[in-house]
């Protein structure tokens, strides 16, 4: 970088206690903006300057004042919170959907998911119009790569719309397709067969809700977790549905599960459709109804791509280099 081409930008911040959580610990906030703006962050005082090219320092400087404007508002910032805010554009003002404080969010251009736990906010513009469309849409389907948000938003959601009094319960299943090891050779009952590909739906559960009341909730059925094929028969009503790992549902199944929507019910499915563990020639019920579905009014299709990804950076870089490598 020319030393000539530098641009010195200074900032004041009024809250000394509020500085020290805008720097983190051992300002590790601080270290993680210099990284990943190219910039050089001083503090002198209570007043931070950004030195770097000058749409990076100005940048870094737009960054603090929205990670400051957090904690005045009784909010934490950390790494988490620091990749939504550089991956976010500016909020537009939209329009309020519905009555309720769920709805009323998007009128501020805001987009926060309330559970017993914490607060969960969407880090792309990719995640931010899924959960819109999780809110205003009866049946809402996610697709893209593993690592984009599109199963555990849409748990957020469940869990907050049933605080809220929107629905009675939250049906969450996937389909028991083995990806190499078969179910029958697992030990156990068909619960300690089936829990291990359930796993990942316990997982954001139990990020969303106190153990406790979550165990309280499974015994009385007021949240089910079950394989795909235990949804035959049955007419899901007042229910927040979430069917994860689609592309591994055949046609039929996919067919079967979308009428099993009832009254007062909404219905989110995701998947991947370069994960498929279909057997050779059995065509995904995922893509099926991408196809099949595209053109009905009120249902929405969210797609997510390498840049949604909100795990690991390295898992973005892998999703991207095989879908380089994929065939033509």
């Amino acid at each position: 970088m020319d030393d000539t081409a530098l641009s010195e930008v200074q900032i004041d911040f009024p809250d000394n206690f509020l500085l020290i959580a805008l720097c983190g610990e051992y300002d590790r906030n601080l270290a993680e903006i210099e990284q990943k703006l190219s910039v050089q962050i001083l503090r002198r005082g209570n007043h931070l300057v950004a030195i770097g090219e000058k749409d990076a320092a100005d940048r870094t400087i737009a960054l603090l004042k929205s990670l400051y404007s957090r904690l005045e508002a009784g909010r934490e910032v950390g790494s988490a919170d620091i990749d939504r805010e550089l991956r976010m554009n500016a909020p537009e003002p939209q329009r309020p959907t519905r009555d309720g404080n769920q709805f009323e969010m998007f009128s501020a251009g805001q987009v926060e998911i309330k559970t017993r736990k914490k607060m969960v906010e969407p880090r792309t513009e990719a995640q931010k119009a899924y959960v819109q469309n999780l809110f205003q849409n009866e049946l809402c389907f996610g697709i893209g790569p593993a690592g984009t948000g599109k199963t555990y938003l849409a748990v957020a959601v469940g869990v907050s719309m049933f605080i809220e009094g929107h629905v009675d319960k939250i049906i969450l299943s996937r389909p028991a397709v083995e990806a190499g090891e078969k179910l029958g050779y697992l030990p156990g009952d068909m619960k300690d067969k089936v829990d291990p590909y359930m796993q990942p739906l316990y997982d954001a559960l139990n990020d969303f809700l106190p153990g406790k009341q979550l165990q309280k909730m499974m015994e009385e059925k007021t949240i089910e977790i079950a394989p795909l094929a235990f949804m035959r028969g049955r007419t899901l009503s007042n229910a927040f549905v979430v069917l994860d790992e689609a592309q591994n549902a055949t046609t039929m199944q996919m067919k079967m599960f979308l009428t099993r929507l009832g009254e007062g019910s909404r219905m989110v499915i995701t998947g991947d459709r370069t994960q498929v563990d279909l057997p050779r020639g059995v065509s995904s019920g995922l893509s099926d109804a991408e196809r099949i579905l595209k053109a009905i009014p009120r249902i929405s299709f969210n797609y997510f791509t390498a840049k949604d990804v909100v795990r690991h950076p390295l898992v973005a870089a892998i999703i991207e280099a095989y879908d380089a490598d994929a065939p033509a």
